[in-house]
């Protein structure tokens, strides 16, 4: 390593200890003793003359010296830096030319054209393909923070640093290359596999808090309850009118099986004289079972409605329009009609709902009142029968004797 190399190792270390503002976490000694490293590993794996090497490792020493004097256009301050410097030291202006030139390849949206400022460029991002990538990036965000440049939040930083490694850069240099690019891939992946992770917990995150704010919505919005009370109610009604007719169709099924019992089997045992004492209780059997299925008949039996409404009914609201009884004979485009006038009014829809749910009570009233009276008939003709039959037997025995 030369003279001019040793002293500006010592004199940039002492400037930067010295002036260099406490807000470069990440411009500082230590990056700079990075690129130079970096720089030097560069020059040795490659095929470089003394003076290159010589350029290379000084750019790579005052390349971020400009930072004692703030962040913008730390570039040409470095470059100011480096020229007094190494004037005072005899280096020839050719040397230092080209020493500012690689400075200014370091500059971000900088196009290197030569070789060596393509080493520099490399050694400056040499962090890339570094197991050290994410802290030294870190520093840099929050760098940026202190010092009012940019502030983003780490998903947003980690989102630029994918961008970054996997759009807008590539190592130039051959051993940059070979050597660097694998681990920048594999730091990259790494990136890409937190990223994901991050986005995967968001994503939970967000569908979660929708949840609660569509169950917290559900609690305060009286819509919602008022449509609840309309389904719950409804479907209730509907289910306690199936069972009526489930409990109707029972007993007519019942009574239609005994009837054709007595009619087969019993009756045509009435015309023998000595029988004589069956008719009445006979009678009296089949009086009740026909009642019961007169009753099951009427307490399954629709009404029918008229099936028409006036223009006067939609508009004073007085037609429900939900029951099918009530338009099965008007024409489609008066129920088109009618309908878009209810839905375009929600005291409508719910008056409608009401009267819906008021005429049902009423159907199952009557239907639950006439299936009591069908069972109590039923219940009692049984009895009653099987009383007269049995007195019918009791008499026409102590006659016979």
């Amino acid at each position: 390593m030369s003279t001019l190399i040793e002293k500006s190792e010592a004199y940039v270390q002492q400037l930067l200890t010295d002036e260099l503002p406490s807000t470069c976490l990440y411009h500082n000694l230590t990056h700079t003793k990075r690129v130079f490293k970096s720089t030097k590993e560069i020059v040795d794996g490659s095929v470089l003359s003394e003076e290159e090497a010589e350029i290379l490792l000084l750019s790579a020493l005052f390349h971020d010296v400009g930072y004692v004097n703030g962040s913008r256009d730390h570039e040409i301050r470095s470059i100011e830096i480096a020229s007094k410097f190494l004037k005072e030291n005899g280096a020839s202006e050719d040397l230092i030319s080209k020493i500012g030139d690689c400075i200014m390849a370091t500059k971000f949206d900088a196009e290197p054209t030569t070789e060596l400022e393509k080493i520099i460029r490399d050694a400056d991002a040499s962090h890339f393909a570094k197991d050290y990538f994410q802290e030294a990036s870190e520093f840099l965000r929050l760098e940026w923070k202190m010092q009012g440049c940019a502030d983003y939040s780490k998903r947003k930083w980690l989102a630029e640093n994918i961008d970054l490694l996997q759009n807008r850069h590539q190592y130039l240099s051959q051993y940059a290359k070979e050597h660097w690019t694998p681990k920048k891939e594999e730091n990259l992946k790494l990136m890409i596999q937190e990223n994901d992770a991050l986005t995967a917990e968001k994503a939970a995150e967000k569908k979660k808090e929708g949840k609660k704010i569509k169950d917290k919505m559900k609690a305060i919005d009286p819509e919602k309850a008022i449509q609840s009370v309309f389904r719950v109610t409804l479907r209730n009604h509907i289910k306690l009118s199936d069972i009526a007719d489930t409990k109707a169709n029972i007993l007519l099924s019942v009574n239609a099986i005994i009837i054709s019992i007595a009619l087969s089997n019993l009756i045509p045992k009435l015309d023998n004289p000595s029988n004589a004492y069956l008719v009445i209780p006979t009678i009296i059997f089949c009086l009740f079972t026909v009642i019961s299925i007169v009753l099951s008949v009427l307490a399954t039996r629709p009404n029918v409605t008229q099936g028409k409404f006036t223009k006067e009914d939609v508009e004073n609201k007085k037609v429900n329009l939900l029951f099918f009884g009530n338009f099965h004979q008007m024409s489609l485009p008066e129920y088109d009609w009618a309908m878009n006038e209810m839905l375009n009014d929600k005291q409508y829809i719910y008056s409608s709902l009401t009267k819906d749910l008021y005429f049902l009570g009423l159907v199952l009233q009557k239907k639950y009142k006439i299936l009591r009276l069908t069972y109590s008939i039923f219940m009692t003709g049984i009895v009653v029968s099987v009383i007269a039959f049995a007195v019918s037997f009791i008499t026409s025995g102590a006659a016979t004797i």
